[in-house]
C-alpha cells in the first residue's frame, strides 16, 4: 500500500535515507527545508540531488507554529517523521533557549498540527540517547531512567515526555524513536565519527600528518543512520505506538574508531619513524563516563523485527572510502 508520507529535515542524514527507503518502497514522500531555501540547492547540498523532482518540499520553520501548521496542512499526509531539529550537542550550551524552543517547543507545534487534521496521521519523533545521560545503567533501554546532562538532551527529554503524554490521554499514534549515535558519509565533519574518517583519508592521501582528538577511551555505541531510519519505519508501522531504542548494542572506544580507520585506509597509525599520527589534546579529555551511552535494542530485535545490517567495521570502512573519494575528486 501506498502511502504519502512527510519528512521534516528531509535534507538531513536521517532525512535524507528515509526518503530514499520510502521513495524505494513505493511512498509519495515530501519534505520540508527552511523558509527561502532554494529546493535544488539543498537537495544538491545534502548530496541528494539524485532525489530533484521525486519528491515534493514545502518550507516549514520550527519556530514558527503557523509554519508549521501550514506544511503540515498542505502536506495531508498518512504518516509524519519529524526529524528537523539541531543535532549537535555541544552548541546547545551557547543558546539553550533556541535549542529548547526548536526540539520541544517545535515538536509542540508538530503534533498539534498533525492532530488538526481532518483524517488519523501517525507520527514519528526522532528522540535520543542524549535524554538518558547520568542514567544510573548501562546499556539503556526503554525503561531506562532519564536524567540528562545537557541542555539538548533536556529538549529531547521534554519532547519525548509530549509525545507519550499526548499519545495516553488521546489515543493517538505517536512514536518515538530513541536513537543512538548513528553515522554514514553524509555526517557533518563536526561530528566525531566524520572526523576520524575524513582525517584518516587525509593523511592516507598524503594531505596531512597527524589527526588531533580528545578522548580516545570515550566509548559509545555507532550504527549505520540507513539501519536506524530502518528501524523508524517498522516503528510506525507497527501494529501499537510505543517508544523504541535503535542501537547497536556494540560498545567501542574512539580508539577503536581510529584503529579501524586507519585500517580500512590501508595505512599504519604509526608514521615510519614510529611516531603516533593521532595527537590527544588534552582540553578535550574528560572523566570516564560512568554510564556509557549505549543502547539496548531487545524490544526491538523481538517486536519489530529489526536488526541493523552494517556492523562496526562496515560502517567505518564504507565513511573511509567516500571520504577517499572526495580527495581523489577535488
Amino acid at each position: 500500500m501506498s502511502r504519502r508520507v512527510l519528512i521534516t529535515g528531509v535534507t538531513g542524514q536521517d532525512g535524507g535515507y528515509l526518503a530514499e527507503q520510502l521513495l524505494a518502497g513505493g511512498d509519495e514522500v515530501l519534505g520540508t527545508i527552511r523558509p527561502g531555501r532554494d529546493g535544488d540547492e539543498a537537495l544538491a547540498s545534502a548530496g541528494l540531488g539524485h532525489l530533484r523532482g521525486r519528491l515534493e518540499l514545502l518550507p516549514l520553520d520550527l519556530l514558527d507554529p503557523a509554519s508549521v501548521r501550514a506544511a503540515i496542512a498542505a502536506a495531508q499526509p498518512d504518516e509524519l517523521y519529524h526529524l528537523a531539529a539541531p543535532t549537535f550537542v555541544p552548541d546547545s550550551w551557547d543558546d539553550p533557549t533556541e535549542v529548547v524552543s526548536a526540539v520541544a517547543g517545535g515538536t509542540a507545534a508538530v503534533l498539534a498540527a498533525a492532530s488538526a487534521q481532518e483524517r488519523p496521521v501517525r507520527v514519528l519523533v526522532a528522540s535520543s540517547s542524549e535524554v538518558f545521560g547520568d542514567a544510573g545503567v548501562s546499556p539503556q533501554s526503554e525503561r531506562a531512567p532519564m536524567r540528562p546532562r545537557s541542555p539538548y538532551g533536556v529538549a529531547k527529554l521534554a519532547a519525548h515526555g509530549l509525545v507519550g503524554a499526548l499519545r495516553a490521554r488521546h489515543d493517538r499514534f505517536l512514536v518515538s524513536a530513541i536513537t543512538f549515535n548513528h553515522e554514514s558519509p553524509r555526517r557533518p565533519e563536526r561530528f566525531l565519527p566524520r572526523k576520524v574518517t575524513a582525517g584518516v583519508a587525509a593523511i592516507a592521501a598524503g594531505r596531512a600528518e597527524t589527526l588531533t582528538l580528545g578522548d580516545l577511551a570515550a566509548v559509545r555505541d555507532w550504527s549505520h543512520a540507513r539501519d536506524v531510519v530502518a528501524g523508524m519505519v517498522l516503528a510506525l508501522r507497527h501494529e501499537e505506538p510505543s517508544d523504541w531504542v535503535f542501537a547497536s548494542g556494540m560498545p567501542h572506544t574512539v580508539g577503536d574508531l581510529v584503529d579501524t580507520a586507519f585500517a580500512a585506509a590501508g595505512v599504519g597509525r604509526h608514521a615510519p619513524d614510529g611516531s603516533d599520527r593521532v595527537k590527544v589534546d588534552p582540553r578535550f579529555v574528560r572523566p570516564p563516563e560512568r554510564w556509557p551511552p549505549v543502547g539496548d535494542p531487545a524490544r526491538a530485535r523481538e517486536l519489530l523485527g529489526w536488526q541493523p545490517r552494517t556492523g562496526f567495521e562496515q560502517l567505518v570502512g564504507e565513511m573511509v572510502a567516500a571520504d577517499l573519494r572526495l580527495l581523489e575528486a577535488a
